[in-house]
Formats: structure tokens, C-alpha cells, sequence
């Protein structure tokens, strides 16, 4: 909940030349998508919650950093070009249209929306103002090894990616946790929350445009106190371009595992194969996160890239911002993400043990 890698800045404008400001200041992941632009060259100049406890949360970490006494006060000041927020997930989208309707550019965290409803709001009101509706999918955009497997894809490392395969286990931390967290009309579901991070890599990795949910499972296992919980999740997508991608996510992380969570992302192209050992290497301790593997018809290698690769999609998404271009990632692959971990949710078929 509280990942914010940090990296070498790396400013792509002059000092003052983007300015961006946060509303909605729930979730951690608020605290690596700012860190993320500051070390871009964005100026953080205000924020906004709410709740007290999370404006006074912030305010630590960013102690110089005003703090704005309403919304409105951010969405009122021309200077401010992007806002950023990582509110309650089914309010994610409420905000963003608020800020688009403001005449600026909206960078969410995952999950960005929880319905497909939402999800015509956003699509609608980006098509009227022209502003982007940016999402944090951070296991690809803010993990190294997941930011240099896709460079060796583009290299040709592999050949044409066939099949992506993602897991995505992560610590539960239950009692640190919201009331809202555990009701689904506000979380979203599993496939809708965590499971949106895996259908973005299958979507990118493969180079598809579309695709179409196979099949899909939710259950709650062993939480019968969070009714409303899935705990397990899995899915299969087939894509537009005849890749496949599977994932599964749950909140079975052990409390003796070193991480949050032993994420892994397997990629087959037609001529090798990735893998990616995200956060941490299983079974050595303080081994930190950035391992991949890669085997082709020339080499078996192994990579360990934690602080060598950086961040670039921070950069892209202000460049895009002021010019008005699409490198970061396109309008289109952020909402497709959305959608098809939303069908992943709406349909999936809900399991019991016995």
C-alpha cells in the first residue's frame, strides 16, 4: 500500500515549467506518483483530503508542500496543470471528472473507476475537454525490471510475445485497512482492483489493442469475517492480435515472506522468454527487487537492474501533458486496462472450497 520508489531525478522541463497538486490522499501509492513527477521535474504545490489524518500524513513527507483548504482551491489555480489522487477507489472517478470539467489533466491510481458506468463518464468527458485521464498502473510503470523487459521486448529479445502470464499475490494487512476496503461497491473486487496492474501488462507486453475475457473466478477463501472480500482471483484474456495473458491475484502473502508480496510477470515470445522477479528474489534475504531472467537462441542471462533503469513514463506523461502527445501511454490502452479487468470482475464465476 505504501510502495514509493524513488529514482535519480531526471527532469524533463525547466524548474516551474509543470506544476500538479494532489487531492485525495488515501492510498500510499499518492506518495510514488508524486515522487515520480517531482523527479521528473514536476512542482508539487498544494494538496488536499478530506480527512485530517491524511493531509497530516502528507504533510510529513512533504513538509514544504502547502496545504490547500479545499478542493476547490486546487482546481481554481491556473498554475496547476495535473492533479493526482488516490482516493477511495469508487470516488477515483467522481474526482476526475471534477478535475477535467477544471480544464486539467487527471492522474489516478489504480483501480481508476469500479464500474463500466464510470468508465462512458470518463471516456465522455475526455473526449469533450481534451484532458487526459492518466492511471498509476505501477507494477509495470514504476518497477525496473518490468520497465527493462519491455525494452528488451522492443529490442527483439524474444520475437513476438505469445502469451504473458502475471502473478500477484499481496499482503492483506487487515487491520490497517478501512471499513470501505472490504464492501465491494466501493473497492471495486479484486480483478477490478489489483487484477487492472496484470491486464495492463498483458495489453502492453503483447502489443495488443483489445482482447477478450475467456474466463475469470473470484472467491473468498479463508476471510468469512470481510464478506465482501474476494481474496482470490484469476483470469484468462484472449487478445486482439491471438497472444493470450493469464494472472492471478490474492491476499495470501505470509506474514514470513520479506515483501509484501513475490510478484512475477512470465513473457513467451517466439524466440525466448522473460521473467521478471519484481520486489524481491525468494529465499534471499534483502535481495531487493529489479531481477530479470531472459533466455533466447543467443543467451541465458541474468539482469539485476534496481537503480539503473528509472522511471520514464513520469517524464513522458508531463511532456504529454504540455504538448498534448500520447507516449506515456495512449488514452485508448489506459481505458482498455479498465475495461476488460471490469468484465474480468462483472463476470466472473465466484468459487468455494469444501
Amino acid at each position: 500500500m505504501n510502495y514509493a520508489p524513488t529514482a535519480k531525478p531526471a527532469p524533463v522541463v525547466k524548474k516551474g515549467e509543470f506544476v500538479f497538486a494532489a487531492i485525495g490522499l488515501y492510498h500510499g501509492h499518492i506518495y510514488g506518483m508524486c515522487n515520480g513527477l517531482i523527479e521528473a521535474g514536476g512542482i508539487l504545490k498544494s494538496f488536499y483530503d478530506s480527512d485530517p489524518q491524511y493531509m497530516q500524513n502528507f504533510a510529513q513527507r512533504f513538509p514544504q508542500i502547502h496545504a490547500a483548504e479545499s478542493e476547490g482551491e486546487i482546481l481554481n489555480d491556473p498554475e496547476i496543470l495535473l492533479v493526482a489522487g488516490a482516493t477511495q477507489t469508487d470516488k477515483r472517478c467522481d474526482l476526475g471528472l471534477r478535475v477535467l470539467a477544471a480544464g486539467k489533466d487527471y492522474f489516478t491510481d489504480k483501480a481508476p473507476l469500479t464500474t463500466l458506468e464510470q468508465l462512458e463518464k470518463a471516456r465522455e468527458a475526455v473526449k469533450q475537454t481534451g484532458k487526459k485521464y492518466a492511471v498509476y498502473y505501477s507494477e509495470r510503470i514504476h518497477v525496473e525490471s518490468a520497465v527493462f523487459a519491455g525494452q528488451l521486448i522492443e529490442q527483439g529479445a524474444i520475437g513476438r510475445v505469445i502469451q504473458v502470464i502475471g502473478f500477484g499475490p499481496h499482503r492483506l494487512g487487515a487491520p490497517h485497512r478501512p471499513d470501505w476496503f472490504f464492501v465491494k461497491k466501493h473497492y471495486g473486487g479484486i480483478l477490478c482492483d489489483i487484477g487492472s496492474h496484470n491486464v495492463e501488462q498483458i495489453l502492453y507486453y503483447t502489443g495488443a489493442k483489445d482482447g477478450t475475457v475467456a474466463r475469470s473466478h473470484i472467491a473468498n477463501y479463508n476471510h468469512p469475517q470481510y464478506p465482501e472480500l474476494d481474496d482470490f482471483g484469476d483470469c484468462e484474456i484472449v487478445l486482439d492480435n491471438g497472444a493470450t495473458g493469464y494472472f492471478r491475484v490474492d491476499w495470501f502473502t505470509p506474514d514470513g515472506l520479506q515483501m509484501w508480496g513475490d510478484g512475477r510477470l512470465f513473457i513467451l515470445g517466439t524466440e525466448g522468454f522473460i521473467e521478471q522477479r519484481k520486489y524481491m528474489n525468494l529465499g534471499f534475504k534483502n535481495s531487493g527487487g529489479g531481477h530479470v531472467f531472459l533466455a533466447n537462441n543467443t543467451e541465458e542471462s541474468y539482469y539485476h537492474v534496481e537503480g539503473t533503469v528509472g522511471y520514464p513514463f513520469f517524464g513522458q506523461l508531463i511532456l504529454d501533458c504540455l504538448n498534448r502527445s500520447e507516449h506515456a501511454m495512449t488514452q485508448s490502452h489506459t481505458f482498455k486496462a479498465a475495461e476488460l479487468s471490469l468484465i474480468a470482475q462483472r463476470d466472473a464465476v465466484p468459487l468455494k472450497y469444501t
